[in-house]
């Protein structure tokens, strides 16, 4: 007796989430006159946190104190901005419910979280002795800062070139 295989049509598979009341709702709702804060603030920490390894780098090849100084004020307002860049990228995140809804979105919190983690750690182990402290943990910790802010830089640069979170919809 032969058997005939039978192949039965797929059914769509629906994602339960874009049933959810406000998923269409990315616009930003923490900015002025329609730009994200977040957006606006972000630039900074990013900027220092790799303007700390650049500071640190050159201590270790040139030995001149003024870049083990450089790096230390990088670092630490690296953190600070970190911290008010955080604060508006967490106000979003739970204050507009199509963002909150998406897993990606926290996805880059948890990793921003650990960005601003190692920003502090990086900040504060060199404030008992800055010129000391570059290496080699000052050095280390810095190239991971930069890692780290290249991953939770690119995952955000995913959810608003990809998603269009935080994005205006425009008229």
């Amino acid at each position: 007796m032969e058997r005939k295989m039978v192949q039965k049509e797929p059914e769509e598979l629906v994602d339960p989430i874009l049933d959810y009341p406000g998923y269409d709702r990315t616009e930003t709702t923490v900015g002025i006159w329609g730009h994200p804060l977040h957006a606006m603030t972000v630039a900074f920490p990013v900027a220092l946190t790799f303007c700390t390894f650049g500071a640190d780098m050159l201590y270790w090849w040139s030995g001149e104190l003024f870049w083990a100084r450089a790096a230390i004020w990088a670092a630490g307002t690296a953190f600070v901005f970190g911290l008010a860049a955080g604060a508006t990228g967490t106000a979003e995140l739970l204050l507009v419910s199509g963002i909150r809804i998406r897993a990606p979105a926290w996805t880059h919190f948890v990793i921003a979280v650990m960005l601003l983690s190692i920003l502090g750690a990086n900040w504060g182990y060199r404030l008992q002795g800055y010129e000391e402290a570059v290496l080699p943990y000052g050095i280390l910790l810095s190239g991971f800062a930069v890692i780290v802010v290249m991953v939770t830089g690119w995952h955000g640069g995913k959810l608003v070139f990809d998603h269009r979170l935080g994005t205006s919809k425009g008229n």
